[in-house]
C-alpha cells in the first residue's frame, strides 16, 4: 500500500514539474540570472513557436551564461525570424505521408504514432514545431482504425510511438494503446520517442516500468538528447531501474551549431550517456524547418566530425550520422 502510494505520489511529482515550467523568457532569464536587455532582444521570437521549459531541466543550465548549451536549444532568438530558402514548415512531408489520422507510415515495416501533440519542452529546431497536432488527435476509434490498418499490412512488425511526446499522455493511455499493439501478432518490437525524461527525470515512473516490462514484446525507449550537460544524475538512476526491468535505452541528438558541433562535446556527449546505460543510435543532420536554420551545421563539417569521433571513439559509441529526406524509404546516411 505504502509503495503504491509512493508511486502515486512520484507520477504528480512530474505533473507539477510540467505544470511550473517556463514559459516566459523574462521569467528563465531572472532564474538564471540574465542580462535582461539580452532577453528583450529575443523574446518577440515567442510568438512564432511557444516557449516550454522545465525546471529541472533549466537547473541544469549555468547562471549568468548566455551562450549555456542547453539555454541555446529552448529560448526563443531573434534569429527565427529569418527566411531562408529551402526551409519549410513541413520539410520531412509528413502530411502526405499520414494514411489516417494520427498514424505515419513512411518505412515499409514500421509505422508511427503521432501519439501525444504536446512536449514538456519546445526545442527551438524541432521539425514538427508547425505539425498541424489539432488535425491528429488520437480517440480509442483511431485506436481501432490503426489497429485495422496495421493488420492489413503485414509487413509492419514495429511501432513507434512519437508526437509531440508520447509520455505527455498518462501511464493509463501509453499502456492500454501498447496492449492494444501488442496484441497484433505481427508486431515484434515497439518503441517510444521521447524527450521528457531527460527534462524531467520522475516520468520513468515505476508504475509505467513495471506495466511495459510486462508487454508480450521487447520495449525499447529511445531518448532524445544533445549534450553532456543534459544527462542528470536523477536520470541515469532511473534508467538504471527501468534497465533492470528489461527496458532497452538508445539515443538520439541533432547536431546543432555552436551547441554539439565540436569533436570535444560529441564525445563527451557519448561517453556521458554510454555512462547512464543509454547507447548512442543516430546523430541528425538538422531538418530544414522554418524558423531553425541558425542551428544549421553544413555537410562537409558533420562529415568530418564524425570521421575524427571514428578515430577517438570505439564504434559502438559512435551514432550513425543521418539525414532524414522527405518520401526515401529509410534515413539516408551522410557520407
Amino acid at each position: 500500500m505504502a509503495d503504491h502510494a509512493f508511486n502515486i505520489q512520484l507520477q504528480s511529482s512530474w505533473q507539477r514539474e510540467l505544470a511550473q515550467s517556463f514559459t516566459s523568457p523574462q521569467a528563465l532569464a531572472d532564474y538564471l540570472q540574465l542580462p535582461a536587455d539580452w532577453v528583450t532582444a529575443h523574446e518577440s521570437a515567442r510568438s512564432l513557436f511557444p516557449m516550454r521549459v522545465p525546471k529541472p531541466f533549466a537547473a541544469l543550465m549555468e547562471p549568468g551564461n548566455t551562450q549555456d548549451p542547453l539555454l541555446l536549444q529552448v529560448l526563443p532568438q531573434s534569429d527565427e525570424f529569418a527566411q531562408v530558402p529551402g526551409y519549410s514548415t513541413d520539410p520531412l512531408d509528413e502530411k502526405n505521408a499520414s494514411q489516417i489520422p494520427g498514424l505515419l507510415h513512411k518505412y515499409k515495416s514500421r509505422v508511427l504514432v503521432i501519439f501525444r501533440g504536446g512536449c514538456a519542452v519546445n526545442c527551438r529546431y524541432c521539425f514538427r514545431r508547425h505539425f498541424p497536432y489539432q488535425e491528429h488527435h488520437i480517440s480509442k476509434s483511431d485506436l481501432d482504425h490503426m489497429c485495422d490498418y496495421i493488420a492489413q499490412h503485414p509487413d509492419i512488425n514495429e511501432v513507434i510511438l512519437s508526437g509531440g511526446d508520447p509520455l505527455m499522455a498518462s501511464d493509463a493511455h501509453v499502456v492500454d494503446a501498447l496492449h492494444r499493439f501488442t496484441a497484433l501478432a505481427q508486431i515484434r518490437r515497439v518503441r517510444i520517442h521521447t524527450r521528457l525524461p531527460v527534462v524531467i527525470p520522475q516520468r520513468l515512473t515505476s508504475d509505467l516500468g513495471d506495466a511495459l516490462s510486462s508487454l508480450p514484446v521487447p520495449v525499447t525507449m529511445v531518448l532524445h538528447i544533445n549534450h553532456a550537460h543534459e544527462v542528470s544524475t536523477e536520470l541515469s538512476d532511473f534508467v538504471a531501474q527501468w534497465r533492470q526491468r528489461g527496458i532497452h535505452f538508445l539515443n538520439q541528438s541533432v547536431l546543432l551549431k555552436a551547441i554539439n558541433d565540436s569533436l570535444d562535446a560529441q564525445i563527451a556527449l557519448h561517453e556521458a550517456v554510454f555512462r547512464a546505460g543509454i547507447l548512442p543510435y543516430y546523430l541528425h543532420q538538422l531538418d530544414p524547418v522554418s524558423g531553425a536554420a541558425h542551428f544549421a551545421v553544413d555537410d562537409a563539417k558533420a562529415l568530418k566530425l564524425h570521421q575524427q569521433m571514428q578515430s577517438q571513439l570505439p564504434g559502438f559509441l559512435v551514432p550513425t550520422l543521418v539525414r532524414e529526406l522527405a518520401g526515401e524509404p529509410n534515413k539516408t546516411p551522410l557520407r
